[in-house]
């Protein structure tokens, strides 16, 4: 799986681009400000319907411009293609465009086109709050899992309605019941879903990390939310009156976390920055071989500042993990000869330089130049 071309309109301070990319390894490179993170988060756009830097969009909008947009053609895996195309104007309006109709949601844009974001933030994934472990997993689970978003859907559902109970008494007894069973049911099968992809990952991901570097004692393990001993139902109603009380429910998959540990410590504590950023890439990277064991198609990787906090030898391990996936990845750097080399001979590379916005391709190499 790979993107073939992309266009970009009013993404920031970018110039209206098209790139046609290389089916394994681009390399945009430029000075700080030039827009070369920018090119990353089209791509992200177009593929979540969201962006990484901001928990807003209209930021993304050019200046004085009307409405941004992102289209991509994809090479899919069984070697069918799709179109792309993502629009979002200054009041809010959001299109997403799929083979020419319109899509649902933004969970069909993620089917499509699978795409995991390594960054200089990655290290919030240890550091962060639970909420961003979970959104971690759940990525996995519903690229893995088909039956995954359909239980999701129905726990946020039963969630809402019995937070809006709490919070306002507003459900009769027998409603209650209904909606505490069903949240029962949902979260039950989520839980499944979770410890069987965490049961998958666990050894693909200490693999990966062996290879990046050695961190004896380091542990990967899953709270799924509640009391392991107990069900749910039996939790609930222990909790009820504190549940009452602060007008939320407080067990369930929605309080689920990874947890990695170093010893007796949590890992976040103990590792530098460099280092918690590899244990991070060897989550991501981990996750793109379930990706491509399930879906027999690759994610495509955005790294962005890959030189950052990694010295050469670390630089040199993690690119060649990703060479290893045979996927798309789009890595920005400010110095290119820091990527440059370093490729197999026969690897398709290509390299993009970024200028005020301007986005012009430099170089290719290997079996596709």
């Amino acid at each position: 799986m790979s993107l073939t071309r992309v266009t970009v309109t009013a993404v920031r301070n970018l110039q209206p681009a098209t790139l046609l990319p290389s089916p394994r390894i681009n390399i945009l490179y430029g000075a700080n400000g030039s827009g070369k993170t920018s090119v990353l988060e089209g791509i992200h756009l177009l593929g979540l319907a969201r962006s990484f830097r901001s928990a807003r969009l209209l930021p993304v909008i050019q200046y004085e411009q009307p409405v941004c947009t992102v289209f991509g053609q994809v090479q899919l895996a069984d070697g069918r293609q799709s179109n792309l195309g993502v629009s979002r104007d200054r009041q809010g309006e959001f299109q997403i465009r799929i083979d020419g109709q319109n899509a649902r949601s933004a969970a069909q844009l993620a089917e499509t086109l699978p795409l995991q974001l390594i960054n200089p933030d990655s290290f919030r994934l240890l550091e962060g709050s639970p909420k961003i472990r979970r959104q971690f997993l759940d990525w996995g689970v519903f690229h893995v899992e088909p039956r995954f978003l359909s239980a999701w859907q129905r726990l946020q559902k039963a969630l809402k309605q019995r937070n809006s109970w709490l919070r306002h008494g507003t459900l009769d007894a027998v409603s209650q019941a209904a909606w505490d069973r069903e949240l029962c049911l949902a979260s039950d099968e989520i839980d499944g879903y979770r410890r069987s992809y965490i049961q998958l990952l666990k050894p693909v991901f200490e693999r990966t990390l062996s290879e990046l570097v050695e961190l004896e004692g380091l542990t990967l393990s899953y709270y799924r939310g509640w009391d392991k001993e107990r069900p749910l139902s039996e939790v609930l109603t222990a909790s009820l009156p504190r549940d009452q009380q602060i007008g939320h429910t407080q067990s369930g998959p929605q309080r689920a976390d990874l947890r990695l540990r170093l010893g007796a410590h949590n890992a976040a504590d103990i590792l530098s920055r460099g280092q918690q950023k590899l244990v991070v890439c060897a989550l991501r990277i981990a996750q793109g071989h379930l990706v491509d064991q399930a879906k027999r198609g690759q994610c495509i990787y955005l790294v962005d500042d890959l030189p950052s906090e990694l010295d050469e030898q670390h630089r040199r391990a993690l690119c060649r993990l990703l060479e290893d996936l045979h996927c798309q990845v789009f890595i920005t750097c400010v110095d290119h000869e820091l990527l440059r080399d370093g490729w197999q001979v026969d690897t398709p590379v290509s390299m993009f330089h970024v200028e005020h916005g301007r986005i012009t391709q430099t170089t290719t190499t290997g079996s596709e130049a």
